[in-house]
């Protein structure tokens, strides 16, 4: 029972952020209810599919630390993008195809993380959490379109269940404040009943089981510029991911060497590859759940095996997907609020190490998170170029992400003179102003 208990508390842990993600693409794509209940169902299904991956630790793959993986944050704006234009089918050929890649580079990705400093990193995930803000406010209006977008009932409903995450972050520890968006999306949900603006018919509709099935949504299209976007997608991940696999070396005194990088990487390829396949996302390494680690004490994998075991079963039960579907979109929005800007919390965070370290590392940060945000709120500067290009350069995160990788490129890995010749003729010029 103590295992089971430990395994939920993951779960629970992991939960809010692995069913916002298909919620809010869903809805983006325009969904039927039925679709929707599906996309979460797999999801958390394939949540729990991609955890064994990584526990198993075998020849091929798994690395063996207790992790979590869930569908990362990092896809969700490229994904409303590429369904937007070429219909949701490119997004899992996409998918797919970024599977196999992350599959074939595995054994070399340890060399290609020089690429993605922090400073690069740090940049992608501000971006990130940037580009997905408007996303949330919009939510939090009722949803882009809606007839009330903006009401009083939508505005109280979206700013009381951030206020009171808010609440529940401040005045809780521990386990509790690491649910806290959980248990304020339940809390604005059951309020929202009270005021006649839940409809539960999509829960009197699903069924108590089914099997997951492959190709739910069609058959996969690939679409050059989707494959390319998704492929920078799951690259940031397996950055992400490193980081948690280091933190966890460390949690777990276990020396990772370049052969157990290799099999976690693979493990996410492969978890990657059937998320396309069964029509879920691509995966990353759960930072949350490392918090809960370290929280509890409790570092044995059997905890994180029972977890997995939880998922792929809850992603079986299309009455508890269905749960998660009937969340109003205004509360939705006042969680997403909170979730995304966490999201740029972290990136600032990582920022804030590197920023002070060179003058370079500022132009980095000021030019790719300039172009993120600058591409984002004006998309339509690059309406006149071909429109097999204009998903990549009317992405915000992949405009930003390119313009850091490259920036980096130019200020750290090409020749240079020396930071000692730098340095002399910086002082030379200060002399000759004075």
């Amino acid at each position: 029972m103590k295992i089971a208990a430990l395994g939920l508390q993951h779960v629970l842990a992991m939960y809010a952020g692995a069913i916002l993600v298909p919620l809010i693409v869903g809805e983006a794509l325009g969904l039927t209810v039925e679709q929707l209940t599906y996309l979460v169902a797999i999801d958390i299904f394939m949540c729990g599919v991609a955890t064994l991956f990584q526990v198993m630790n075998n020849r091929f793959f798994g690395i063996g630390l207790p992790v979590v993986l869930g569908c990362t944050f990092t896809a969700v704006a490229p994904m409303i993008a590429i369904g937007g234009q070429y219909g949701i089918t490119a997004i899992y050929g996409a998918i797919i195809v970024s599977g196999i890649f992350v599959v074939l580079i595995s054994g070399f990705f340890g060399k290609l993380v020089r690429f993605f400093p922090p400073v690069v990193t740090g940049s992608v995930v501000t971006i990130i959490g940037i580009t997905l803000i408007p996303v949330a406010i919009n939510n939090l209006g009722g949803g882009q379109g809606a007839s009330d977008f903006g009401s009083l009932a939508n505005i109280s409903l979206g700013f009381g269940t951030l206020i009171f995450i808010i609440l529940m972050y401040r005045f809780t520890t521990g386990f509790l404040r690491s649910i806290s968006i959980l248990i304020g999306l339940a809390g604005g949900t059951i309020v929202a009943s009270f005021m006649g603006r839940v409809d539960f018919s999509a829960v009197a509709d699903a069924s108590y089981f089914h099997m997951v099935q492959p190709f739910y949504f069609g058959t996969p299209t690939f679409e050059w510029p989707a494959i390319i976007t998704m492929i920078l997608v799951a690259m940031v991940s397996l950055v992400e991911s490193t980081g948690v696999y280091f933190a966890l070396g460390d949690i777990t005194d276990k020396e990772l060497k370049e052969k157990d990088l290799s099999k976690g990487y693979r493990a996410e390829g492969l978890a990657i590859l059937l998320g396309g396949i069964f029509n879920a996302f691509q995966y990353t390494a759960f930072s949350q759940n490392v918090g809960l680690i370290q929280m509890t004490g409790v570092k044995k994998l059997r905890v994180i095996v029972v977890a997995g075991i939880m998922l792929i079963a809850l992603g079986l039960i299309p009455k508890i997907a269905a749960l998660t579907t009937i969340i109003p979109t205004a509360v939705l929005g006042g969680a997403m609020v909170a979730m995304f800007g966490m999201v740029i919390a972290q990136g600032i965070k990582m920022l804030s190490a590197v920023i002070s370290d060179s003058p370079e590392n500022s132009m980095i940060i000021a030019c790719s998170v300039g172009m993120g945000l600058g591409v984002t709120v004006v998309p339509e500067l690059f309406a006149q170029i071909p429109n097999s290009l204009q998903i990549l350069t009317s992405n915000g995160i992949v405009a930003g992400s390119v313009t850091a990788i490259v920036l980096n490129i130019i200020f750290h890995m090409l020749p240079n003179r020396s930071k000692k010749q730098q340095t002399t003729e910086s002082r030379k010029f200060a002399e000759d102003i004075v």
